[in-house]
This record gives C-alpha cells, sequence and structure tokens, in this order.
C-alpha cells in the first residue's frame, strides 16, 4: 500500500520519456527528485521549475567521475536518497553482423555500465542508511530477443542479471531491487532516441528488414502510456514486499509469459540430456 512518507528519488535520463514523466510525477505527488541531464541548461531549468523540491544535476553517466559528483550534489541537496532510478539508456537497433563495433560500445557503455557507475556511487549511501530502493529500466527485450534487436537485446539483459544479483547481495541490508520491464510505451525509444543500421545483407531482410520497419512504423503509436508507468513505478516503491521484476504493458506480460513457457517447454524435452553430462552417482 502507498504511505504518506516523502520519498526522495534520483532518476537519471529525465530530458525525456519515462524520466521526464517519472520526475513530474514523484515533484506532483510530494516526493523530491534529483534528475539528472545532459546540459547545464536543462538542469538549472529543472531545478527553477521544482520550487525546492528538485534539483537537476549535469551528468553524463558513461562518465563514472561525473556520476559519482552527481549523486554527491544529489544527497547534499536532498539530504539523502532513497530511491535510484537507473533510467537513462536508447535503443541500437540492427542486425548482429551489421552493428559496427563502435556502436555496440557505446550501447554497452550507456545501457550497462552507465547503471554501474551509478551504483558503485549511491550504493555506500545505502547501505549506510540500510534502505533504499533501486529501480533498474530494463526492457521486455531484457527477457525475450527479437530479430534486429540484439545488440540491445544483450544490453538489457546484463542489466537484467546486475539486478537480480544486487537484489541477492543487498536484500539482508534492507535495500529493495526491481526490474522494470517495458513493452511499447510512447516515447522517443523508438524514433530520435534510437540508433538504426539499416540492413544491407538481403539475406536479413525478411528478419531484421521486416522488424526494423514495424518498430519504425509504430512509433507514436504504442499503447503503453509513460504516465500510467510512472505512476505505477511510484506505487512500488512504497510497497512492503515489490517483485523483483515488473513487466509495463500487456505486451510485456504476454512476452515475458511466453519466453519462460518456452523455456520450460525446451527444459522438458533436453532434461535428460543435459542431466546426462554429470558424472554419475557415486563416481
Amino acid at each position: 500500500m502507498a504511505t504518506s512518507t516523502p520519498k526522495h528519488w534520483f532518476i537519471t535520463g529525465v530530458s525525456t520519456g519515462f524520466g521526464k514523466e517519472l520526475a513530474a510525477y514523484c515533484l506532483e505527488h510530494g516526493d523530491k527528485v534529483a534528475a539528472t541531464f545532459r546540459q547545464q541548461h536543462q538542469a538549472d531549468e529543472f531545478t527553477q521549475q521544482a520550487n525546492g523540491q528538485g534539483v537537476g544535476v549535469v551528468c553524463d553517466v558513461t562518465d563514472e567521475q561525473q556520476v559519482q559528483r552527481a549523486v554527491q550534489q544529489a544527497i547534499e541537496a536532498l539530504g539523502h536518497l532513497d530511491v535510484i532510478v537507473n533510467n537513462a539508456g536508447y535503443g541500437s537497433l540492427g542486425s548482429i553482423e551489421e552493428v559496427p563495433a563502435a556502436e555496440v560500445q557505446r550501447q554497452f557503455d550507456v545501457n550497462v555500465f552507465g547503471p554501474l557507475h551509478v551504483l558503485r556511487a549511491v550504493l555506500p549511501h545505502l547501505r549506510q542508511r540500510r534502505s533504499g530502493h533501486v529501480l533498474n529500466i530494463t526492457s521486455i527485450g531484457g527477457l525475450k530477443t527479437f530479430p534486429g534487436v540484439g545488440i540491445y537485446n544483450a544490453s538489457k539483459f546484463a542489466l537484467e542479471a546486475i539486478g537480480e544479483s544486487l537484489a541477492q547481495q543487498v536484500g539482508p541490508l534492507g535495500i529493495k531491487v526491481t526490474n522494470i520491464e517495458p513493452s511499447g510505451f510512447r516515447t522517443d525509444w523508438a524514433g530520435r532516441s534510437a540508433s538504426y543500421v539499416d540492413t544491407q545483407i538481403e539475406d536479413y531482410r525478411a528478419t531484421v528488414g521486416e522488424n526494423l520497419r514495424g518498430i519504425q512504423g509504430y512509433s507514436g503509436k504504442q499503447p503503453g502510456d509513460p504516465q500510467r508507468a510512472a505512476r505505477i513505478m511510484f506505487d512500488v516503491v512504497r510497497q512492503e514486499n515489490p517483485p523483483l521484476h515488473l513487466p509495463l504493458g500487456k505486451a510485456a506480460v504476454k512476452g515475458a509469459r511466453e519466453k519462460f513457457t518456452a523455456l520450460l517447454d525446451e527444459l522438458a524435452r533436453a532434461a535428460d540430456l543435459g542431466d546426462s553430462a554429470d558424472f554419475p552417482a557415486g563416481e
């Protein structure tokens, strides 16, 4: 159940999408927010509009020193932090064979190493307080793969694993972790925020090419409502026993069910083969 106790949030990537909506919702409902931006004028504007309830800080999540400074500024401004939201990220789309190495590195720098920088900066604070909640904005693409999305999938699978392991590490310390796994929402993810490498390989036109065309055509028409997602995240950090995994959107819930049903089916067919790899009992 939600409580009236105000919480202090640190949210990365607040200029657009989930970050923007979540920060606005939290401020509107009495919480305090430290929000990260890439540009100083954006941070200043946020601070001004927050009317003493929030602060904007400049932070490129790929720069660990900037992240450390931003977290320290947030703690100084708000007094303490309760909720950490690893939201900054983007989608790198294209066939695994065609996305260049430099773009793969950038995808992981933002989507994986960025959240790790944030976690290293905030965990000492949360451990000292013996409380807190980490929200990792992953994706249904962190559980289920799609053609032409393999590099993005890989980055979000990695963030899923980080969140799952972290929950086991910090749970005994009173710190909670939730991996938020959205499907299609009306953000800029599939639009100007995405990086597209159009497939030039004929063999992939029916798989990668078709899926990328569908993603581009879907942009702005997704069923997911970012404001409703913000309300859900606001509420989930007030639950006594929040979920570790939270698919958002009907397509995400359906996709998660499909993924794990298929995995169980595969295990049923191949379990004997897998079991046979161990030494026999007694050897």
